[in-house]
């Protein structure tokens, strides 16, 4: 029989070692010597296998694939490179989601994550957005209220529905999307049967300088399907991992996901007068008036080797854009276009764009950057570290580059929520959603997981609100809400009615606090 040959253990530096048994003592019987450079390296590197969680998205899956572009017409709108006729691109997406940590269920009621890279010739591009058209906010001053407000109490640690409601009511503008995250897509089947979306609204630029404003639209090719909340609750348990075992399983077997992308397109001179403010995160452009354009096909076909280096480790900033794709007035794209990055450089350090899945695949970067914890490619000694410099450095060039998809703005600074347009308002296109969009079935489930979300420790201060909030989107679907919670309540014997003297009942999104034990 044939032995098989086995490499010699190393440490972290390539240098053999002498065990990977036993620590090196004084005597049999004797304490651990500090000198045994081998056991320090495993411990202190065991200490530190974890990089800090994601504040948010901490828990996901992702895979590679490709996008192949089969409209040669969409050209006709951007020069970005990844969009022209033919065009094959390599990317990874990380699918996740949103308010649990790294050992929640994957079925939880949230909205998903949809986060895509594209390694192309210009360099990274990345496109950050949810299995949802829409957000909670449209102010990025807003995220970090919205966020805590779907985490965990400081008190007790866990989480509340009383907080997630009592923000969603004093934010109007969160029905919209509420309405999406209580129906059957608040909870997809798996990762594989959800749609994704830009979300935010995006700059195009064609060869010709042209502009466009767009919408990104990844359609399942699976098929939309989705969890009831009862199969939801019986997996959390059983099969809290479903949805990143689906994905992995499914690529292995060669079973490839796919979706097809398309797009919305608007001239850029029709936004002003267009009937809802277009970018608005909360609201969504009817497909009827800007239809449908079918872009290309974007499929997984690869799993990652390693899911800590290749997926944890991944970075997604909607900062990274390429030429022919910019940005527009939405203040939540524009506030995360500093946040990402600087989450970034947090959570897994200064030069995490060295890393393998954000290290660009098809350019070489050519930048100032230097020095810095971690940080393994650099310059040769020959090249300046400043700029500008008569050594032959790298310049900037305006020919090359994209300009971040100026738009003209007025110059004086003011703090304003966005124009209203004709049809504004904040509950109009949930009620419409409601309305016209869910058929029956999908308007009986949706009340119901309304009703069993509200009537879990929700106040009776703050369900008065929920049931206007809910009337205001619809009337039906309110007085079936307020119905369903006060029996639910009435059944468990419990209060219904809110007590007097409550502030907090009185809207707006201020509110005072009394301190106990704190600072104030």
């Amino acid at each position: 029989m044939t032995e098989v040959s086995t490499p010699a253990t190393t440490n972290n530096a390539g240098n053999p070692i002498e065990s990977d048994n036993e620590s090196l003592s004084a005597g049999i019987q004797g304490p651990i010597l500090l000198h045994d450079h081998y056991l320090i390296e495993k411990l202190a590197q065991f200490n530190r296998e974890r990089v800090p969680e994601r504040i948010v998205h901490a828990k996901g899956a992702g895979a590679y694939g490709e996008l192949v572009i089969t409209n040669p017409d969409i050209a006709n709108y951007t020069k970005a490179k990844l969009f022209q006729p033919g065009a094959k691109t390599e990317s990874l997406v990380r699918f996740s989601t949103v308010a649990g940590e790294q050992g929640s269920p994957d079925t939880w009621r949230d909205p998903r994550g949809f986060a895509i890279k594209f390694y192309t010739e210009d360099g990274n591009y990345d496109l950050v957005g949810n299995n949802t058209p829409v957000f909670f906010v449209r102010d990025t001053i807003k995220f970090p209220d919205f966020i805590r407000s779907q985490k965990r109490l400081p008190g007790s640690g866990l989480r509340d529905n009383n907080m997630q409601w009592d923000f969603w009511t004093l934010r109007p503008e969160s029905a919209h999307q509420v309405t999406w995250l209580m129906g059957d897509r608040g909870i997809p089947k798996t990762y594989r049967h959800m749609n994704g979306y830009g979300s935010h609204t995006y700059q195009w630029a064609n060869s010709k300088d042209e502009r466009f404003w767009v919408k990104y639209h990844f359609k399942t090719d699976q098929g939309i399907d989705f969890l009831t909340q009862d199969e939801a609750d019986k997996f959390a348990g059983s099969d809290p991992d479903l949805h990143r075992a689906d994905l992995y399983n499914e690529i292995e077997k060669g079973n490839f996901p796919s979706w097809t992308l398309k797009v919305q397109i608007m001239p850029v001179d029709e936004a002003e007068g267009y009937r809802f403010n277009p970018f608005d995160l909360t609201k969504v452009w009817s497909h009827k008036d800007y239809p449908l354009i079918e872009v290309g096909k974007w499929t997984l076909n690869r799993n990652p080797q390693n899911y800590f280096v290749e997926i944890e480790q991944a970075a997604f900033e909607p900062s990274n854009i390429v030429p022919g794709i910019g940005y527009s007035p939405d203040k939540m794209l524009l506030g995360r276009v500093f946040s990402y990055a600087d989450a970034h450089r947090y959570r897994i350090g200064t030069n995490y764009a060295q890393l393998p899945p954000n290290a660009p695949r098809k350019t070489e970067p050519q930048s100032y950057s230097k020095e810095g914890a971690m940080r393994y490619f650099y310059n040769g000694p020959e090249v300046p570290v400043y700029a500008p410099n008569s050594f032959g450095g790298p310049h900037a060039d305006p020919e090359r580059a994209g300009d971040g998809g100026l738009w003209d703005f007025d110059g004086k600074a003011v703090r304003a929520g966005y124009i209203k347009h004709a049809e504004d308002d904040d509950f109009g296109q949930a009620g419409t959603m409601v309305r016209e969009v869910l058929n029956d079935e999908q308007r009986e489930r949706l009340a119901d997981n309304i009703i069993g979300h509200a009537s879990n420790g929700v106040t009776p201060q703050v369900l008065e609100r929920v049931y206007q909030y809910w009337k205001n989107v619809d009337p039906d679907l309110g007085r079936k809400v307020e119905e369903g919670v006060k029996a639910k309540l009435a059944e468990a014997g419990e209060a219904t009615e809110p007590q007097t003297g409550d502030s907090s009942a009185q809207g707006g999104d201020e509110t005072s606090a009394v301190q106990v034990g704190g600072r104030s």
